[in-house]
């Protein structure tokens, strides 16, 4: 059963009784609420928004409205299977950014009208910080402090997490993240939105070997990224190889497919893997997390882990079920935040990009 890091943390002095959390996380295209009780999580429901895949990309104003329609369903439905009631919860926390504003107000202000309506403390989640602390779910679990590679659509961080709320941004992205990458490489070839999932299956099937494409910023000697370039080397490619197949804007031949998606999914995982290993190595820190969306992908978790172990250090996987966006790592997080001593505020913007911390990258 998936357990509350820290689920030993002593709480300050002022709470007394059960801690039950709800949590709401609605930062893009997922609503989610997660009940947890005393740190231990009890139920995480999430709500997908499938119907974006017909517009090729996240559309603001239907997230927004999709939200709207489903927050009330899912809070009952996480209450529920939870087996607590409205009058049992003693803290509620949200998503506060970043993420997309429409989608993240929807959250926010909901779990802020219920908190001041039953005069409940509320407990703003930064989404990073969520994300970083998804790995507290289950045991065995991360010490601080650890690297953390943050990889999604909107986002590719290396993060030092000291605390739940104490990290630096040591590198990030310059352009675009990897899972936004992943969705415009998918695009090209013709595979629909989301990109990832289906470019992840088919690099099992195809020779990575054959068609050679960049590791942008490799060797750069700091801990930024860059995927921009890969994308365009990617597309320069179709355009030799396949330029009907791009035209038409349909997939390329199958095993032509297959080998282009494993050569660019090598590419990527290359990156984020060596970067990864070699931050760890100079700033002297045993333990890694792998997070995000992209953190689901199969060939990045199986280096990650390899080349982890292989090199002396722990490397820790959330569940795919806390990989994506979900309410149960914002629980998680809140409930770290309070036994550090957060009482919480309902004067809490939402904001759409990270408010704290530098993305200028550190030289090695």
């Amino acid at each position: 059963m998936p357990r509350g890091a820290e689920s030993a943390a002593v709480l300050p002095a002022h709470l007394t009784g059960a801690v039950i959390i709800l949590a709401i996380e609605s930062s893009c295209d997922e609503t989610s609420a997660a009940v947890s009780v005393d740190g231990v999580l009890r139920a995480n429901i999430v709500s997908s928004q499938l119907f974006h895949h017909r517009y090729g990309g996240i559309v603001p104003e239907l997230a927004s409205r999709a939200h709207l329609r489903s927050i009330v369903p899912i809070v009952r439905e996480a209450l529920d299977t939870a087996g607590i009631g409205i009058e049992q919860v003693t803290h509620v926390a949200a998503t506060q950014g970043p993420g997309l504003i429409g989608s993240l107000l929807v959250g926010l202000n909901f779990g802020k009208a219920f908190a001041l309506s039953r005069g409940l403390p509320f407990i703003p989640v930064n989404h990073i910080e969520a994300h970083m602390i998804a790995a507290f779910l289950e045991e065995p679990h991360p010490a601080f402090p650890y690297l953390c590679l943050v990889v999604s659509g909107g986002h590719t961080q290396l993060m030092l997490a000291r605390a739940v709320d104490d990290h630096e941004i040591l590198g990030a992205t310059i352009d675009d993240a990897a899972g936004e990458a992943y969705d415009k490489v998918g695009k090209m070839l013709g595979l629909g939105f989301p990109g990832g999932p289906e470019i992840d299956r088919r690099a099992g099937r195809g020779d990575a070997t054959r068609i050679t494409l960049p590791r942008p910023l490799l060797d750069s000697g700091d801990w930024r990224f860059s995927f921009s370039g890969l994308k365009t080397a990617v597309l320069y490619q179709l355009r030799r190889e396949a330029p009907e197949a791009l035209a038409q804007g349909v997939p390329p031949p199958e095993e032509y497919l297959n080998d282009i998606c494993a050569a660019f999914q090598a590419a990527v995982v290359d990156v984020l893997v060596e970067k990864t290993l070699r931050a760890a190595a100079a700033w002297k820190l045993r333990d890694i997390v792998l997070a995000g969306g992209v953190s689901a992908n199969s060939e990045l978790r199986r280096r990650m882990r390899t080349r982890g172990e292989a090199a002396g250090l722990r490397v820790f996987l959330p569940a795919p079920a806390y990989t994506t966006d979900n309410a149960a790592m914002v629980a998680q997080c809140a409930w770290m935040l309070l036994a550090r001593g957060h009482t919480g505020t309902l004067h809490a913007p939402a904001y759409s990009r990270t408010q704290h911390g530098s993305a200028d990258a550190a030289t090695a």
